[in-house]
């Protein structure tokens, strides 16, 4: 169990639940850390947990059977997921990795059932969650197939400040190039040259460890 006001730092979808729903949601859920490049989860394990990042980044992804790795998102601080494969009870479809030493929050399934089944302010933030996941799962599809390296990572970035995901982001990121290249699916140096890139051109500003993001609506917009 975890402290309310734990809670309510590293969940902001706990802020529309009441008391007794808090109480149900502290019940259910521990925090753990995992070393840089440890796995959380890997593809066919049956991960009973909703999970959120409490500190560091966390990649979802997976490997071709040729052998190819793919990067399907990167998830900062703030953000939840998998509640897809916890509402179907089915294995996860994807390697979840701590790309930095990293701490993670996870809700037992039945605390989440629980919820499910008797909060309106859970369940109204479920459906903005699966909502926002579907349009930018499509949108990756899309740009994953149109756009050009700089473009992609654009949207990449553009991603991790999306405002259902993250309610409490601010425009600052503390990430490396080498992790958002890792993220983007290209090379620390090619997300060096995009990232100067997007800089030139009043997106974003450059920052010793991380990014600062100056115009969100043309960095998600990169591209068209």
């Amino acid at each position: 169990m975890i402290a309310a006001d734990q809670l309510k730092k590293i969940a902001a979808w706990s802020r529309d639940l009441t008391d007794r729903e808090i109480e149900v949601a502290r019940a259910g859920i521990v925090e753990k850390s995992f070393r840089a490049n440890e796995f959380i989860s890997m593809r066919g394990d049956v991960f009973d947990y909703w999970t959120g990042v409490v500190s560091g980044l966390v990649k979802i992804g997976t490997i071709s059977r040729g052998g190819k790795e793919v990067s399907i998102t990167g998830l900062t601080a703030g953000a939840w997921f998998g509640e897809g494969s916890v509402l179907k009870n089915e294995p996860r479809r994807y390697d979840i990795v701590a790309m930095r030493d990293s701490r993670v929050a996870m809700m037992e399934r039945s605390a989440f059932f629980w919820l499910f089944e008797n909060s309106v302010g859970f369940n109204r933030f479920l459906v903005s969650l699966l909502n926002e996941r579907l349009g930018q799962f499509i949108a990756a599809t899309e740009y994953g197939r149109m756009l050009d390296a700089t473009g992609r990572l654009a949207r990449c970035i553009a991603s991790l400040f999306n405002p259902i995901l993250y309610r409490d982001a601010t425009r600052h990121l503390e990430i490396t190039q080498e992790e958002l290249g890792a993220i983007s699916g290209i090379s620390r140096q090619k997300a060096n040259q995009c990232l100067q890139t997007l800089e030139k051109e009043g997106l974003l500003r450059l920052e010793y460890g991380g990014v600062t993001v100056i115009d969100l609506e043309r960095l998600g917009r990169y591209g068209e």
